[in-house]
């Protein structure tokens, strides 16, 4: 099992938010992979990947494991499919991060040996264990907090 990053960089930045663009190609459970990517014939099913969206916004939006390897779309996986690739991945265990995970809070609990950084130039990174597990640490307490905000505004809106 491998650990990747997807990098998303939104093509037309009038049609959606960029972050609305990666949420509906998550939710199709298929993810274009170019023929020009250099990790392409590695990925695997089982391999665990984070969605990131790539600059201004530079967060992690969530992850998913592959359940295929890369392959040209099906006919009917190609009416389905959202983006402008024409070859891909299947995805499983999708999960989406509310609130995002801004990539500047993972490299926080880094160490900075591990020299990770946050802007890429191709759409597949391969990252090491490690890096999954700390955004993946990071997104869990992000989440917490968020929900233990909502109950306090709740309880508080009760209250009133």
């Amino acid at each position: 099992m491998a650990h990747y990053l997807f990098n998303f960089a939104s093509a037309d930045e009038a049609k959606e938010s960029a972050l609305d663009e990666a949420s509906g190609l998550l939710w199709t459970g298929m993810w274009g992979i170019d023929a020009a990517e250099r990790h392409r014939d590695a990925l695997a099913a089982g391999d665990l990947v984070l969605i990131y969206l790539g600059a201004p916004e530079r967060k992690f939006i969530g992850r998913a494991e592959l359940a295929s390897a890369v392959h040209d779309w099906t006919p009917a996986e190609a009416r389905g499919y959202r983006g402008d690739s024409r070859s891909g991945v299947l995805l499983a265990q999708v999960e989406e991060w509310e609130p995002p995970v801004p990539m500047s809070t993972v490299l926080a609990h880094m160490d900075p040996a591990d020299k990770a950084k946050a802007d890429f130039e191709t759409g597949v990174v391969r990252i090491t264990g490690s890096e999954y597990e700390t955004a993946l640490a990071v997104a869990a307490g992000r989440a917490a907090r968020a929900r233990s905000r909502l109950r306090h505004e709740r309880e508080q809106a009760l209250d009133e």
